[in-house]
């Protein structure tokens, strides 16, 4: 009576039960979204790959079937490429897993699209899902095809690890969503699909189209790898920044790992909040000039580069043995004595030191640029007498220590100096798109539309061109454009009476380029180099320099295309003369080249003439059986003459014949005559 109870009565209940136990839908993950370059250039993306396992208590799979194809299924499976088991290994994994009812067993991951397509064909797998028993699961594997480029800020999002980078902060979007699979429980927690299908689609995750420029990562990478080897620095970063947009084109950092190679561990870029030292006296400067407290003409006392301030010494960092120099010489040679008296002097006062602070926070150098990636450091400004103020914190804070910012922070206000005083939010996505088609356009943002008056931003902007042009940078200036910047060196572990051989430093430039018409702005902050100098101008400048000059190169929208330069006037003194040569030759050169000419002979040879802009062929004269002249001759028309004269010739040099050992005029007699060519 019970026995029919449970099976007829209660039957279709306890089935429905059994079939909730051991059957159910599992979650089956999106394709993960790529990440693109500005260019389309793939800087991530998602390969799918296989792994694949057996059930060999499958349906169809009769014990007949499986002896006759082990063997066979055994050799091709060891065939396969990396293979960990060699034929009899396979076969006695094979033979074992089905005498024990293996109902899971794994037989290779990281398999190939391709790979699957010929696995597919081998013996026993050919026949089927439930016959053959294969069992096929994708996974994805993330790859970064530029390897190292712009590793830390594409980042990653694992188990179990705290999500970075854009693929952190977008994860929402490049994950998709997940469709879903029948699935049956087969031991614990052991799950396999019941067939080949996916029951409910899952929906592909987005793309986001980033602001990376690959060829600017690239060299800005390259060249601050560089840096760190020759200086055995710790770690660095450098950003390269659009003046106009706030789009970030590179972002590097590069670090050190613990076997000593080089590696992004870290985005100290946007996550290093630190002392940033001199680059920071640009703010203590605008300050002065937007209160119009210093005209940058006014002389300054330097006391060869030493003062006191309640006690506590303060040095510049070279000597130079200078009593008094004009502000804008304080700045050009970066003078802490200079920058910190002026400070000082001027907002010493209670409410003058608030205002002090005030300009700071006009230039937003207090908060965070709120770009998307998570881990922004928080910059630190001190209010005026609150948190630990001193009496040495106004002429510390001028020259860049008692004060943290992030060098993207730092970055983004230099930016607005080159952007007139409009400072824009520095961002890394340019869109989101689905199949290519875009779905969120994220636009230029403007953080604030002035952060200073024009006439102060004009100063500054001359200030860091006179650093370049003949201050502490002036060794990286170049010959074909202008650029503008500030050196900056800061000792990381500063206390008071501290050795010299204990200190370390951090080196750092920031700046912009072209001077007179920005395009980008860029910093580079390396710490701790402890070979072949430690400050700003020898450790950080050159590697801008480096990037600005690539970047210049490139950047065509700031060279003056050539046929918009009016064509300047001939001159006589710029106009070929004393050439000699065949006439039907000079005319088709000077036809080609477009020049001003007057024919005043119908000679065959030539000599070519001035007169004011235009150039006169005239008739150049050769005797029969005398030497001829061949000065101002190319060597083939001399060869020409002197050969049909009977002469033999000998010649040094290239070019244009300047000299003959036989005199023009003598008699020919078969001579050897030598010619001198340059």
């Amino acid at each position: 009576m019970k026995a029919v109870k449970i099976q007829v009565i209660e039957g279709e209940k306890w089935r429905a039960k059994a079939d909730s136990l051991y059957l159910d839908y599992r979650p089956v993950n999106a394709e993960r979204g790529n990440i693109f370059a500005s260019d389309g250039s793939l800087l991530a993306t998602s390969l799918p790959m296989f792994e694949l396992r057996m059930d060999t208590r499958a349906t169809g799979m009769t014990d007949d079937i499986f002896y006759d194809n082990v063997d066979s299924l055994s050799r091709c499976l060891a065939s396969l490429e990396g293979s960990p088991y060699t034929y009899g290994g396979y076969r006695d994994r094979l033979l074992k897993a089905k005498k024990n009812g293996e109902r899971y067993m794994l037989i290779q991951k990281n398999v190939t699209y391709p790979e699957l397509q010929e696995i597919k064909k081998f013996p026993l797998f050919r026949l089927g899902r439930y016959t053959g028993g294969l069992i096929v699961e994708k996974r994805s594997k993330r790859r970064k095809p530029f390897k190292m480029l712009a590793h830390r800020t594409i980042g990653y999002v694992r188990e179990n690890a705290k999500s970075v980078g854009l693929e952190g902060a977008f994860n929402q979007l490049l994950a998709g969503e997940q469709g879903q699979r029948l699935m049956q429980r087969i031991s614990g927690s052991t799950w396999i699909p019941v067939n080949d299908l996916t029951e409910i689609e899952p929906k592909n995750g987005q793309d986001i189209v980033t602001t990376i420029d690959v060829n600017i990562q690239d060299v800005t990478e390259n060249a601050l790898k560089k840096a760190l080897i020759k200086h055995n620095a710790k770690h660095g970063c450098a950003v390269v920044m659009e003046v106009k947009t706030g789009k970030i084109r590179a972002i590097a950092n590069i670090g050190k790992t613990e076997e000593g190679s080089l590696w992004e561990n870290y985005n100290y870029a946007v996550g290093a909040s630190t002392e940033p030292g001199s680059t920071f006296k640009l703010a203590a400067m605008m300050a002065l000039l937007e209160d119009k407290l210093v005209r940058l003409e006014d002389s300054v006392d330097l006391f060869k580069g030493q003062m006191e301030f309640a006690g506590e010494m303060m040095e510049d960092a070279t000597y130079h043995a200078l009593e008094r120099a004009t502000v804008k010489k304080v700045f050009e040679i970066s003078s802490n004595v200079g920058i910190a008296s002026l400070v000082h002097q001027h907002y010493k006062k209670t409410g003058n030191a608030a205002d002090f602070i005030q300009h700071l926070k006009d230039f937003r150098l207090h908060q965070m640029t709120g770009i998307e990636i998570e881990g922004e450091g928080e910059p630190y400004i001190k209010e005026a007498f609150q948190d630990d103020w001193s009496h040495i914190t106004l002429p510390w804070m001028s020259t860049g220590y008692e004060v943290r910012v992030t060098p993207l922070q730092l970055l983004t206000f230099y930016n607005a100096v080159a952007n007139n005083g409009r400072m824009m939010k520095p961002y890394l996505v340019e869109e989101v798109q689905e199949v290519g088609v875009p779905l969120q356009v994220f636009k230029p943002t403007v953080l604030k539309r002035s952060i200073a008056s024009y006439r102060t931003i004009q100063q500054a902007k001359a200030l860091l061109e006179a650093v370049v042009e003949t201050g502490t940078a002036k060794h990286i200036k170049f010959d074909g454009f202008k650029v503008a910047g500030k050196t900056g060196t800061v000792i990381t572990n500063y206390r008071t009476g501290m050795p010299d051989n204990q200190k370390k430093y951090q080196a750092s430039f920031a700046g912009f380029f072209p001077a007179d018409n920005p395009a980008y702005s860029c910093i580079v902050v390396i710490n701790n180099p402890v070979e072949k100098g430690y400050y700003g101008a020898t450790v950080a400048a050159p590697v801008f320099r480096e990037i600005a000059g690539k970047c210049y190169a490139t950047h065509t929208a700031a060279h003056q295309a050539i046929n918009t330069i009016k064509k300047p006037n001939l001159i006589a003194q710029k106009l070929p003369s004393e050439k000699v040569g065949n006439k039907q030759d000079f005319k088709e050169i000077m036809t080609y080249l477009d020049l001003p000419n007057k024919e005043k002979t119908k000679a065959d040879w030539a000599v070519l003439t001035t007169a004011k802009d235009t150039v006169q062929v005239e008739r150049r004269r050769f005797i029969p059986k005398k030497v001829p002249d061949v000065t101002g001759m190319g060597l083939k028309d001399a060869l020409f003459l002197l050969g049909n004269e009977g002469l033999k010739v000998k010649t040094k040099g290239s070019g244009t014949i300047y000299r003959q050992s036989l005199i023009p005029g003598t008699a020919t007699k078969g001579q050897t005559i030598y010619l001198d060519l340059k």
